[in-house]
């Protein structure tokens, strides 16, 4: 348990922890000589039962409260201090305050210096505070009044933190590992040393770590938790981390850096949060009001953007946008403190609930419900209720990441949600079991639509049919949501094309005589000399325009390749010339050849074979090296599956084409992008669809 001190300069903190551990808070030369504390002050209690109680003293002048919030921060408990001379002071108020902003609720009220007092006095003393701590966490609080000169209520005070350290739940060490420096120095021998309060996660001996958010990578080469040599550290364990790394030294590391497990590293300089303001201030908070945010052990100036259009009233709490000066490290639902940019005042405070806060469209009713979502304690039940709203799915790698989940735990929560990830290489999209059953319905019915107002082509592009569905995953998610379809069936994939499996292509009833007419000049003996588009017009009788357009059309859905301009050879003569090229090849003894090699072979003249050669080498069926090409075995089957006839190897049957026919000291990388032959083209009325 770690136990804070809160309090009024001179309430006596520094030396009611003396009292009660034996060592002395007060570690500076400085501190020393005028009797007040100015810095963080460590003490170790151990208990009987071989718990040890972690003490930090805080100090209470008011220009140093941005001090004590950095030790407040990581604390279990509170000592709240009241000195029974004096009674409460403004300290004493504004510390109360920010241990309620903080959210710390166990504790207890100690009047000090009891030895100076009556016990009217102190009865006296006793119905402050009660006053003062009735509208707070802390209204159940117990009071005690001790003496650190004559020792009074000092066993007792003792007794009672060691019986609260028993009760008090140990944090969770499931998540990824944080812990907020509020110290920074070096040992002789040692070397950089850093110290601060394990927010979450667990840290191990020569654990890869990472500095926010300056982003530098250490390693941890010594541990101590609650001031004793461990080989680990967990959540809630006051500790020091020895670090190592080329760029690690005193001056590279700041009280504020957060030392973190490096999947965690993401600063942010914007952030959505939860602002309730101190019923103590005088005027309502308006738009871009200039504070100073205290968050763990780093305090950075920032601006509160409203998201309403009135002023945030005194007492009041609505949800807010932090515009920060500079980026800090954070978790979503961590506390944090507003004071004023002159540091007298404490404003307010509350809770971070979206650390990925947009700068545009922050009012919109979407935003309104991902921010009442995302304000949900429990990370199942807030992710559920983000998967409800738009934009209907989670990147599961961000939610994780902001939140410290561990991938274990990620793991157990996917699964009890039963959701549907989609995982490219840099992300992991998440969507509810219903959210992707009405994803792929809609997607079905938009190919279907699409086929139904366009019967006569291959089917609609991938980029087109993304924009038309919801939710509107991004391009990496949508690629691996159709692959998913695609493998579960209902829908095929053509390139760049989504098709039904069912689909069909039909050809206009105009077109389709007219392809019959075109494909039978383009098949037969003239096949590997086809004529061109104007031949094809002259022969019959249509217009150029609407030979080519049709030829087009017959290219998109796989039946026709156009190897040169206003050139276009059937697939099925294509996938033949690559089989006789392959089996010229694997006939060579060099396994090459050239032009003329398939110009003879072909039959159709020098300049068609060079036109046929350059197509495959844009496709990269075939490799060139000056005047010779070999054939790349890994886009063989680029056209269609290939079959080669064993009468140009070594005589024979034909047999098809293995890849490991041919061995390409050319390179052999299989080139992106290719057609699909999911219809071959239909050359008569019978074979048409």
């Amino acid at each position: 348990m770690i136990i804070g001190t809160a309090g009024h300069i001179d309430h006596g903190k520094t030396a009611l922890v003396k009292a009660l551990t034996g060592v002395d808070g007060d570690r500076l030369k400085e501190e020393k000589a005028r009797g007040i504390t100015i810095d963080l002050g460590f003490a170790y209690l151990p208990s009987p039962e071989g718990q040890i109680l972690g003490f930090i003293d805080v100090p209470g002048h008011e220009r140093f409260v941005h001090t004590m919030l950095a030790g407040a921060s990581g604390i279990d408990f509170a000592l709240l201090t009241v000195a029974a001379d004096d009674g409460s002071k403004p300290q004493t108020f504004e510390h109360l305050a920010i241990l309620d902003l903080l959210g710390v609720s166990k504790g207890v009220a100690v009047i000090t210096k009891a030895d100076l007092a009556s016990d009217e006095r102190i009865a006296e003393v006793t119905g402050q505070i009660k006053e003062m701590i009735a509208d707070t966490a802390f209204a159940n609080a117990d009071v005690m009044a001790v003496s650190a000169i004559t020792g009074r209520g000092i066993g007792e005070l003792r007794k009672y933190l060691i019986a609260a350290a028993s009760v008090i739940h140990a944090r969770s060490a499931e998540g990824r590992f944080r812990l907020a420096v509020d110290r920074v120095f070096t040992l002789p021998g040692v070397g950089v040393v850093v110290t601060g309060t394990v927010l979450s996660g667990i840290v191990r001996l020569g654990d890869q770590v990472q500095l926010s958010p300056s982003g530098l990578p250490a390693r941890v080469r010594s541990i101590h938790a609650q001031n004793t040599p461990a080989e680990f550290a967990k959540a809630g364990d006051r500790s020091a981390l020895n670090l190592s790394g080329a760029d690690i030294s005193k001056d590279a590391i700041h009280r504020g850096d957060v030392v973190l497990d490096p999947a965690l590293h993401a600063p942010t300089d914007r952030i959505d949060a939860v602002l309730r303001v101190l019923p103590s201030e005088e005027k309502p908070i308006g738009q871009w009001f200039p504070v100073r945010l205290h968050h763990a052990a780093t305090e950075v100036g920032a601006r509160i953007v409203l998201l309403d259009d009135k002023s945030l009233e005194p007492g009041a709490a609505a949800d807010v946008q932090l515009v920060l000066d500079q980026p800090i490290a954070a978790g979503v639902h961590d506390r944090f403190v507003l004071r004023d940019v002159s540091a007298r005042r404490t404003i307010g405070g509350g809770r971070f609930i979206d650390l990925r806060a947009p700068s545009r469209k922050r009012r919109t009713p979407e935003r309104h419900a991902q921010r009442e979502a995302s304000a949900i304690d429990d990370p199942s039940a807030s992710l559920s209720a983000l998967l409800e709203v738009a934009p209907f799915f989670v990147e599961l790698t961000a939610f994780a990441r902001d939140r410290a989940l561990s991938s274990v735990q990620m793991g157990r929560l996917a699964s009890s949600l039963g959701l549907t990830i989609l995982e490219s290489r840099d992300t992991r999209t998440a969507l509810s079991p219903l959210r992707w059953k009405l994803f792929a319905g809609s997607l079905s019915e938009k190919v279907a639509e699409y086929h139904a107002a366009n019967p006569d082509l291959q089917g609609i592009g991938r980029e087109q049919l993304r924009l038309m569905l919801q939710p509107r995953l991004g391009k990496p998610a949508s690629a691996v949501a159709l692959q998913k379809l695609s493998e579960a069936g209902g829908i095929a994939l053509d390139g760049a094309f989504v098709r039904l499996t069912s689909h069909n292509v039909r050809l206009a009833p105009g077109d389709e005589a007219a392809w019959i007419a075109t494909a039978e000049l383009l098949g037969g003996d003239e096949r590997f000399r086809p004529p061109r588009v104007r031949d094809i017009a002259a022969a019959t009788g249509n217009p150029e325009r609407d030979v080519r357009r049709l030829l087009k059309l017959a290219g998109r859905l796989g039946w026709v390749d156009e190897v040169a301009h206003d050139h276009f050879f059937l697939r099925e003569t294509i996938r033949e010339i690559v089989a006789i090229a392959a089996g010229i090849a694997a006939r060579a003894e060099s396994k090459s050849f050239n032009a003329a090699d398939l110009r003879d072979r072909l039959d159709n003249g020098r300049k068609v074979a060079i036109q046929i050669l350059e197509f495959l080498d844009r496709h990269g069926v075939t490799l060139r090296k000056g005047d010779l090409r070999r054939m790349n075995v890994h886009r063989l089957d680029l056209f269609g599956s290939v079959v080669l006839s064993s009468t140009d190897v070594h005589g024979g049957e034909a047999s098809p084409v293995g890849r490991s026919d041919f061995k390409s000291e050319w390179g052999s990388e299989p080139v992106p992008g290719g057609f699909d032959s999911h219809s071959p083209p239909p050359t008569s009325p019978k074979k048409h669809p």
